[in-house]
């Protein structure tokens, strides 16, 4: 098996980990906030324990991004609570299209022409997911309310890599991804701990088991994958490698809860996705760098 074959599959494990989150979070009886921080907590333990260059490189420039993070994992966590996990990654998703109208404010990258369709292809998919994630359901019992928080975990992650773009052109010799990563799920534990109820009275040992599964192995061992997949692989590939996770996400919702999306809402995702992966096919450079 080829170096870059091995690379392939960490990133597919990684994806593959990272879509199990809605069915994990929906299976706990905690609050979106509980579940949130605890989660974070947990993972921030893991990744520093698990990969050293975690607790690397940490300074002050790392704020932006990590409290980008931090913003995207709480989040995500409210609006896979409060709608269907389909619409909750669905419009995270949407990171792309939050990147392209930030960037000739915050990079200095004007929208080109030839990016218009993109944007007009990925609004109709954000109205059908929207439209379609209406009505009230046993696991999404605010969709109006969890679709808005979705959307803003779109734009938080899109701050997220527009932040680790600037650490990047800021000191190219370093990747202090990992160590924002860190810092970014300490902030969450953080902001969200002053919210926690009574937790020893009513959390279950599936909600001890569901954290430890989301901190541990949804985002602690995910992440060591990821890593292992970038130090072989070109961007673009990746980019697209990690588009497994919205695919396989409600899937395994569907599976483990019955949770059942609309047509309308799952119409929205595919024209999302199959926006953002055009997006990226034509915006390939003739030879992409590899990520290290």
């Amino acid at each position: 098996m080829t170096a870059a074959t091995r690379a392939r599959g960490a990133v597919l494990t990684a994806a593959l980990l990272f879509s199990t989150g809605g069915a994990a979070i929906k299976g706990t009886t905690l609050s979106a906030f509980e579940v949130a921080g605890l989660r974070s907590a947990v993972a921030a333990l893991a990744l520093a324990l698990a990969l050293p260059a975690a607790r690397r490189g940490f300074g002050r420039d790392l704020l932006p991004a990590a409290i980008a993070y931090a913003t995207t994992l709480v989040c995500f966590v409210t609006a896979t609570k409060w709608t269907t996990a389909a619409a909750a990654i669905f419009l995270q998703s949407t990171a792309p299209l939050w990147v392209l109208l930030l960037s000739p404010w915050l990079l200095h990258e004007p929208i080109r022409r030839r990016d218009l369709p993109f944007l007009a292809t990925v609004g109709a998919g954000l109205a059908l997911v929207f439209w379609g994630s209406r009505d009230p359901a046993a696991t999404a019992p605010h969709p109006v309310a969890g679709n808005a928080v979705a959307l803003a975990s779109g734009l938080a992650y899109a701050l997220l890599m527009i932040g680790m773009r600037r650490l990047a052109i800021a000191d190219p010799g370093r990747d202090r991804s990992l160590a924002a990563t860190l810092l970014g799920n300490l902030l969450a534990f953080g902001a969200c701990a002053p919210l926690f109820g009574s937790l020893p009275d009513r959390a279950t040992p599936g909600d001890v088991a569901a954290l430890l599964y989301l901190g541990v192995v949804q985002i602690g061992l995910a992440y060591w994958f990821f890593a292992r997949g970038l130090r072989q692989l070109a961007a673009l590939e990746v980019s697209l490698l990690v588009l497994l996770e919205p695919v396989l996400n409600p899937l395994w919702t569907w599976w483990l809860h019955g949770e059942r999306p609309g047509a309308l809402a799952l119409a929205g995702g595919a024209v999302l996705l199959g926006a953002i992966v055009v997006r990226t096919l034509l915006d390939r450079p003739a030879r992409a760098p590899a990520l290290g």
